[in-house]
């Protein structure tokens, strides 16, 4: 039976995926640490009108515009107040096939620690509040379940989305 495509590896002993944990309505998510680029405060958030629920708006990164994203909305929870553990985790994403750097909040950012891949396993099909193409693994740690999101296709629902705003600004 060939492997899955979320625990392909896994099965070698002592293999880990290096990832940044942070916190998401009570939740542990993961996003792989080679995606992240670093990890701020949130300074202030421009709106961006008529822009969809998941789109916070902008901000400026040492003089680049980074577009700040709400993975609450995308996951289906309530949005959260920011409080002062809140963060802005830089990622890099595939967008339209183009490494593009965003921003998303995070109710808090715990660690970068390494999960092995033996402790991964598929989302489950049942029972998951989430898009299961969201998920690239469900990770246990400590007795915690860690959600390792597929980051790529989180994003890539919006491309069309991300492309016509582009063209906007642009015009």
């Amino acid at each position: 039976m060939p492997p899955s495509s979320a625990t392909e590896t896994h099965a070698s002993v002592g293999e880990s995926l290096q990832i940044l944990t942070l916190g998401l309505a009570g939740e542990i998510f993961a996003v792989e640490t080679e995606r992240v680029h670093e990890v701020l405060d949130p300074p202030p958030i421009t709106r961006i009108p008529n822009s969809r629920p998941f789109i916070k708006g902008l901000i400026d990164v040492r003089g680049k515009v980074i577009t700040v994203t709400d993975l609450h909305v995308k996951f289906g929870m309530a949005p959260t107040a920011q409080t002062t553990d809140t963060r802005i985790v830089v990622i890099e994403v595939q967008i339209e096939g183009e490494p593009t750097l965003v921003g998303t909040l995070a109710d808090r950012v715990y660690e970068v620690t390494e999960l092995p891949l033996a402790l991964m396993e598929d989302a489950p099909r049942i029972g998951m509040r989430w898009r299961p193409e969201f998920i690239r693994a469900i990770g246990r740690r400590d007795g915690d379940f860690i959600i390792v999101a597929d980051i790529d296709q989180v994003f890539a629902s919006e491309e069309s989305v991300w492309h016509a705003s582009h063209q906007d600004a642009a015009a």
